[in-house]
């Protein structure tokens, strides 16, 4: 992770490049439209448990088993194959996100590691923990060059730090920030682009942006695509303002077609009371 300049809030520093301030402006919109509608005051759970679902369809589909949403809302074993193992771990992970909010600001890497450990759903030596140096990492969508284990522990307790300490920096810098590092770094032997986003999920209701978790920015980085993604993801990791500003605004894009998919299921719920 780079950032710009020395500052006491490096995160800070980073909502302030150019065109953040306006990503950031047009995410409190978006968000402000889900939270002010009709439905949401009645029927807030439905719409949160229809977001967790979709939102585990994108995540799954970034990580190569694109399924349809109602194929995912029907199946009960994922235990067949590679797609429906991916499919599986996004459904587990989206269920176990909401239980780790509070732990997240005290010890973020606890969280990444009990991430990692209902994602692989396995008790090899491996899971649940950084990798060590030797060891290969499973993530054939993101062709980066993987940091050492060294550098990535490093960089774990930096990202660590920033989030204990917490900051004036706007949500949606915290969460790409998190997002990218974790992509970047890639620190667990497998499954490291579901933790990833699943962390970012957890950042955005942890701040209070989206409280209730109604606004799935997986949704939205699936929509994108992945060549997007990816595209992004390399700005970030270059680690220029130019960079780190397209890949804040690329996270930005996903919470708001997050939240307008939401929008759309509350607007379905609206047409089928009336």
């Amino acid at each position: 992770m780079s950032t710009t300049g020395a500052s006491a809030d490096p995160l800070a520093a980073l909502g302030s490049l150019p065109g953040v301030p306006e990503s950031v402006e047009s995410v409190r919109k978006a968000v402000d439209r889900v939270y002010g509608h009709r439905i949401m005051r009645r029927r807030s759970n439905e719409i949160t448990s229809e977001a967790a679902l979709r939102g585990a369809r994108g995540s799954a589909a970034l990580s190569s088993a694109d399924w349809a949403l109602e194929e995912v809302r029907r199946r009960t074993d994922f235990s067949g194959d590679d797609e429906a193992r991916v499919v599986g771990a996004s459904l587990r992970l989206t269920a176990e996100a909401g239980q780790l909010l509070s732990i997240w600001r005290q010890s973020p890497l606890r969280v990444l590691a009990r991430l990692h450990l209902v994602a692989a759903a396995s008790n090899e030596g491996e899971v649940g923990r950084p990798r060590q140096a030797g060891e290969s990492v499973d993530e054939p969508l993101i062709e980066l060059p993987l940091p050492s284990a060294d550098e990535v522990h490093g960089r774990l307790e930096g990202l660590a730090e920033l989030i204990i300490a917490g900051g004036s920096a706007p949500a949606l810098v915290t969460a790409a920030v998190v997002h990218g590092e974790l992509l970047a770094l890639r620190p667990f032997t497998s499954n490291n682009g579901l933790v990833a986003r699943t962390a970012e999920r957890i950042v955005l209701v942890g701040s209070g942006l989206d409280p209730k978790s109604v606004c799935p920015a997986e949704v939205g980085h699936a929509e994108l695509g992945r060549a997007a993604y990816l595209a992004a993801l390399e700005g970030y990791v270059s680690g220029t303002p130019e960079g780190m500003a397209a890949w804040i605004a690329h996270c930005g894009k996903a919470i708001e077609l997050g939240a307008r998919e939401s929008t759309a299921v509350c607007e379905a719920l609206q047409r089928g009371a009336a």
